[in-house]
């Protein structure tokens, strides 16, 4: 089995529309959504849900009213300000503690010092991870809960779950949507894959936000291709990449012109190579047929990107 992740270091540089129609060509793979903090794909494939689970991380503080005296020994001891004089009345007083979910960090700091132990703590649901069918396959993904943290711990488990669906159908590829920028999430998505395809776009933005993307699969020694999506809107920064990217020992193994063929198919629910035949979608037929050459031997590490954007040889 082959592990390919899309990353792009930044937002909205067409990561996503990319996977979706890779999922398309690729004809046998399983995908992971792994931007769990805004996960979209399953808007264009459509998934029929097969499995649903919780998804536990960290704890809750959980106060019982009939229980507290409002001591505010509580309050005395939490650095996050999550408690306040604020719950219900009971038959000791007035006003009791209340703890404010969205505040509390679940550092249990409360527990031990409450003398009517009324504080007790479990284990946080932060959101929930899917087993799906779509018309191209497995699709494993997740929806990370409002204000809820450890995405980083999310990603990994979509990725352990999307390997073992590759294992237990005997499929011979996994493609992951990777999260933008360079945290948690992107860390967790990348460790330990076969190869990496970053998704750029030709602005300024774009280029230094692929720079420090290149600087982190380098550091987890991943070999890494590019690709450069909507081109043609600047084609003297794109010549600028090519040459960096040459420069580097960075493979680019495609260009994908702009069109707005790819916002009609959003919002017909479709990836856009079936949706469509125009240009766009030919470049990332022709894309796919590079990068499923690519990953079965990516060839060396890279060189390191230095800082200010300049190549070093690693």
């Amino acid at each position: 089995m082959k592990e390919l992740v899309v990353i792009s270091g930044k937002g909205g540089s067409g990561k996503t529309s990319v996977v979706a129609s890779f999922a398309v060509l690729a004809e046998r793979a399983v995908v992971a959504d792994c931007d769990v903090d805004a996960a979209d794909l399953h808007l264009v494939l459509n998934p029929t849900i097969v499995e649903q689970h919780d998804f536990t991380a960290g704890y809750e503080m959980h106060l019982d009213s009939q229980r507290c005296i409002g001591c505010m020994k509580c309050r005395d001891v939490c650095r996050f300000d999550a408690i306040t004089l604020d719950g219900p009345g009971n038959e000791l007083i007035e006003k009791t503690c209340a703890i404010d979910e969205i505040a509390c960090e679940g550092c249990g700091a409360c527990v031990p010092v409450c003398p009517q132990d009324a504080i007790t703590s479990a284990p946080g649901v932060c959101g929930k991870w899917f087993i799906s069918t779509t018309r191209f396959g497995c699709l494993v993904h997740a929806r990370l809960g409002i204000a809820r943290e450890n995405s980083g711990k999310l990603v990994s488990l979509v990725r352990q779950k999307a390997r073992q669906q590759c294992q237990d159908d005997e499929v011979p590829l996994l493609l992951v949507d990777g999260p933008p920028g360079v945290g948690c999430p992107v860390i967790a998505s990348v460790g330990g894959a076969d190869s990496v395809l970053v998704v750029a776009e030709p602005t300024v933005s774009g280029r230094h936000d692929l720079m420090r993307v290149l600087k982190l699969t380098s550091h987890f020694r991943v070999p890494t291709a590019v690709a450069i999506n909507k081109w043609d809107i600047s084609e003297a920064i794109t010549l600028k990449l090519e040459e960096e990217m040459q420069a580097a020992g960075v493979p680019v193994l495609g260009r994908i012109r702009y069109d707005e063929a790819v916002t009609r198919a959003q919002i017909n629910r479709q990836c856009l190579v079936e949706f469509s035949q125009t240009a766009a979608a030919a470049d990332v037929r022709t894309l796919w047929g590079t990068v499923a050459e690519w990953i079965q031997q990516p060839g060396p590490l890279f060189s390191v990107i230095a800082k200010g954007g300049g190549a070093v040889r690693g």
